[in-house]
């Protein structure tokens, strides 16, 4: 049995009369007031971990070229090492929940570092392309148990006061580990092979599992859940089947017009498998555990959040790969050219997320949001104007913008959606927010690069891109209307109401 929690007005929880009490919401105490050295301890950890899994995301970018020619694998196979590892995390991040709920920190921990390590290893002594995929598989694994793990950490050990603050420098972790990845890569195969690209990496991650071996403590208390096999076996064709189906529609920019049949056939199954998935949560949130928990979006701020984060994803992930297109396909830009014309971007979103936190935690989310969400629209219509003589100080400049806007977003709205649930939510509201990030980078690209293809097909690159950049324009004027109904919220386990 379950807790029945619906949002009073301001988006704060107000327990329904007359239903049972979940043991984990009464078990797990609220924050304290001050962090303990402990605390730090784990937070930083679990910090370096998510860094160093998220700068391998992004770090195959630029090496596919060099792997079709070392591996001998034309470029459709080769892209499954990028495709493979997105549709890993999308069909584990919706088990996360479960896993946290049921395995203690340390233990989810050592099974995310675990993986990723040994995915490491492997990937650096690949023998063919074969297991290099089978690596990649493996190290998407344990980068999809993590984000997950370190925001519902910092729910259980940080106080309410604090926690703007310390999920800016979850921001570090999650936009300047994506920017760094294609600069590291290129100037790893400037001068050595691709394996280096893991070998580097490897000692970093095997540092961050001793450490977490040796310091990472239990956090909260875990639960005897049962695990619904079907909803487990119903993530793989509605998350792996969303997400398969738009990066292939997104995938095809060599000038052909429109989706292929496989993509169209993957969206489908997906569309019809994630209905059955929603409909299962529900059942099961009357009789058992799910697998999902889907109560959170009874809170009015969570949903708005949720909804604003999707927005950003589809205009960061939209950026991210249109822009290298243009510096490279327009402005015969080199990858590592491209990928230092990036990173100062990234480095502001990340460097800028502490500050933004901080900011959080004493004026609320609202001058933050709608103060970011402007900034997007206005540096995605700029960037709508480029042509082929732009000069690269002013797209670098852009860029800066946009990373400063998406910062601005960001913070707040992890902060504020998961603010108001209750304990034994946390670890489902945090699985909700990366599966949406997943499908909703998947969805911007799939989008922007299929409006790119089509436009340039007939019009040439400069006006493809135009329309590209304006379709996002448009898409962030949303954002523009869901930040506005940003308010701060009260954190369920604080135990008091307020604004």
């Amino acid at each position: 049995m379950s807790t029945e929690i619906s949002p009073n007005a301001g988006g704060q929880p107000v327990p329904v009369e007359g239903t049972l009490a979940e043991p984990r919401a009464d078990t797990l105490p609220a924050a304290p007031e001050k962090m303990s050295r402990e605390s730090v301890t784990i937070i930083s950890t679990l910090l370096v971990a998510t860094f160093v899994v998220i700068l391998n995301e992004t770090i195959m970018n630029v090496a596919l070229q060099r792997l079709m020619v070392d591996l001998r694998v034309d470029a459709p196979t080769v892209q499954w090492l990028s495709t493979g590892f997105m549709l890993t995390m999308a069909v584990v991040i919706p088990t996360t929940g479960f896993i946290l709920q049921s395995l203690s920190t340390r233990a989810v921990f050592m099974l995310a570092m675990g993986l990723f390590t040994g995915g490491t290893a492997l990937a650096a002594v690949a023998p063919g392309f074969e297991v290099l995929l089978l690596a990649r598989i493996v190290q998407a694994g344990g980068t999809a148990i993590m984000l997950p793990l370190l925001m519902t950490t910092i729910l259980t050990l940080v106080p309410l006061a604090k926690r703007g603050a310390v999920m800016g420098n979850v921001s570090i972790a999650i936009s300047v580990a994506p920017a760094m990845g294609p600069t590291v890569s290129g100037l790893i195969l400037e001068h050595f092979t691709w394996r280096f690209m893991f070998v580097f990496v490897l000692p970093v991650a095997l540092a961050a599992l001793a450490i977490g071996a040796k310091f990472l403590t239990n956090v909260g208390e875990t639960e005897k859940t049962k695990l619904d096999f079907f909803s487990v076996l119903l993530t793989v064709p509605a998350f792996g089947g969303l997400v398969y189906g738009l990066s292939q529609i997104g995938g095809g920019h060599g000038g052909q017009a429109g989706p292929g049949a496989a993509a169209i056939g993957a969206l489908v199954i997906g569309v019809a498998a994630l209905t059955v998935f929603v409909l299962r949560q529900l059942r099961l949130q009357k009789a058992a555990a799910p697998l999902l928990d889907l109560r959170a979006f009874n809170f009015r701020m969570f949903t708005v959040s949720v909804l604003l984060m999707v927005v950003a994803m589809m205009a960061l992930f939209g950026g991210v790969i249109l822009l290298p297109l243009y510096l490279q396909e327009v402005r015969g830009l080199g990858s590592l050219e491209t990928g230092l014309a990036l990173l100062p971007g990234g480095l502001a979103m990340g460097l800028l997320g502490p500050v933004i936190g901080r900011a959080f935690d004493k004026v609320g989310p609202l001058p933050l949001t709608v103060t970011g969400s402007i900034l997007m629209v206005v540096t995605l219509w700029q960037f709508s104007m480029l042509d082929a003589g732009t000069a690269v100080w002013w797209i670098i400049t852009l860029h800066v913008g946009l990373s400063f806007g998406l910062a601005l977003l960001f913070t707040p709205a992890f902060t504020t959606g998961l603010n108001p649930l209750p304990p034994h939510l946390y670890s489902h509201g945090s699985a909700i927010m990366s599966t949406t990030q997943q499908v909703a980078g998947a969805a911007g690209t799939a989008l922007l690069v299929s409006i790119f293809a089509v436009v340039s097909a007939t019009s040439g690159l400069v006006a493809g891109m135009s329309a590209a950049f304006l379709t996002a324009t448009v898409i962030a004027l949303a954002a523009v209307v869901l930040s506005a109904m940003m308010r701060k919220t009260a954190g369920a386990a604080a135990g008091h109401g307020g604004h």
